[in-house]
């Protein structure tokens, strides 16, 4: 599902220190003064696939197109318009539109993209700006073609609408058609590499549609919500729905991009269910009673504790863990450091201390949880061993800051709860943890 909060989320512009690279498509001529075309570009690194590849590695081109799946989903909807930040966007709607460049799952390392509305992106070294060229094969679902109007507009409905991407856009200044199918959007920096994969992103909708009126003859309003069925250009169409309990995507037989290398190998279930809960027990008892197929757990205490129902006892449920190691775990709590009394050092690791993380991962959590001691933990990017190599160099440099990794406390018994609950309200009197601070 998409929900408010996930198109919330990608308002924050992170800035990537990578060095943005692109793999060059054979045969596309280029005038001397301006950049080749490319059909995939990359933060860091080289996209792994080529202009020819036929399909990605995760997928089996040879998969059936057939069956259904279904799916579940929190919260309710009461809208199938995604642009204003209003209502509830109804879950699995993104598989009716496309974005221009789309990326790929195996390549989170580096942020490759690949085009899907479009088929080819070019950029100069400076990144004031970079252009679209929109596949010609591209239709919506009513047979009308996907224009670099449709583009434009979409961009100023988004900026105009909706307040998150308009600061997610924030740094283009114009957004023009400068050749037949061809967008470029100029932006007021330079040397921002995140840029051009920021436009990438940008989800197009139907200007014709949009514009156009309802079965009522009346006007269509893309600032309101609406439940009206509306147009797209992906894999899926929207089959039927009851809004805030359940809606259906069918599988659109004569999809325009099928045979892109993006596309091969997916969008195989004939239909795609997704069933609405407003609780977490009642959303689980459907879970065990077979009403839908699969069930994402986030809890370790339910996940040691509530499957033992007959299903996983006879095999028709089955329990897997999948690591994630491209986006790490952050979980924890985290102190305002803008009220005086969390600035203290002190402070906060007196309260570091008072916590018994090992007694509460072991009744709540059946020890299933690991201590997090990095903003990247999970990933290569977390410290690991000691220093070395380039690492090393640099540490050296500001060696007389005294630098020194530190691990938190842990307990093993009463005893050491108790000296840790002691250790805190000492290290807040004195000011210091060195002089009582257990044992640990």
């Amino acid at each position: 599902m998409i929900g408010r909060r996930a198109w919330k989320a990608t308002a924050a512009i992170a800035v990537f220190a990578g060095v943005l690279s692109v793999t060059a498509l054979a045969g596309l001529p280029a005038k001397a003064e301006d950049p080749e075309w490319h059909h995939a570009s990359a933060l860091n690194g080289t996209p792994k696939y080529a202009a020819d590849v036929p399909h990605f590695d995760y997928v089996n081109p040879d998969a059936p197109k057939a069956g259904s799946v279904r799916l579940a989903s929190r919260g309710g909807f009461d809208t199938f318009n995604i642009v204003p930040p209003k209502g509830n966007i109804a879950p699995g709607i993104q598989n009716i539109y496309e974005n221009l460049m789309e990326p790929s799952l195996d390549e989170d390392d580096i942020s490759a993209q690949y085009g899907a509305l479009a088929d080819a992106v070019r950029f100069p070294d400076d990144y004031s700006w970079v252009e679209y060229r929109l596949n010609p094969e591209a239709k919506w679902h009513d047979g009308e073609p996907v224009t670099a109007e449709d583009v434009i507009w979409s961009f100023e409905k988004w900026i105009e609408l909706n307040p998150q991407r308009k600061f997610y856009f924030q740094n283009v200044t114009s957004a023009e058609t400068v050749d037949d199918g061809v967008v470029r959007f100029t932006f007021d920096t330079i040397g921002n590499r995140e840029l051009p994969k920021i436009m990438g992103q940008l989800f197009i909708l139907p200007k014709h549609w949009w514009e156009g009126t309802n079965e009522k003859g009346e006007k269509r309003d893309i600032s309101k919500g609406s439940l009206e069925t509306p147009l797209g250009s992906g894999q899926y169409r929207i089959k039927g729905f009851s809004p805030n309990r359940s809606v259906t995507y069918e599988r659109v037989e004569d999809y325009w991009g099928k045979d892109l290398p993006i596309r091969v190998g997916t969008g195989n279930f004939d239909e795609i269910r997704y069933i609405v809960f407003l609780d977490d027990s009642v959303q689980f008892e459907a879970f065990k009673g077979d009403q839908y197929d699969y069930h994402v757990e986030r809890s370790s205490s339910q996940w040691a504790k509530r499957y033992n129902f007959p299903a996983i006892e006879d095999g028709r449920v089955v329990k897997e863990v999948f690591p994630d190691k491209s986006s790490g775990v952050m979980q924890g709590f985290f102190l305002n450091l803008r009220r005086d009394k969390f600035r203290d050092p002190d402070v906060r690791r007196a309260l570091n201390y008072a916590y018994d993380f090992e007694t509460t991962n072991k009744i709540v959590s059946a020890n299933l949880l690991k201590r997090v001691n990095s903003y990247y933990s999970g990933t290569e990017l977390a410290a690991s061993g000691l220093p070395e190599g380039k690492e090393l160099e640099i540490l050296e440099e500001v060696r007389d800051l005294r630098f020194r990794r530190k691990s938190s406390p842990r307990s093993s018994g009463t005893r050491l709860v108790a000296i840790h609950a002691r250790s805190g309200p000492i290290c807040v009197r004195q000011s210091t943890c060195s002089a009582r601070r257990g044992t640990s």
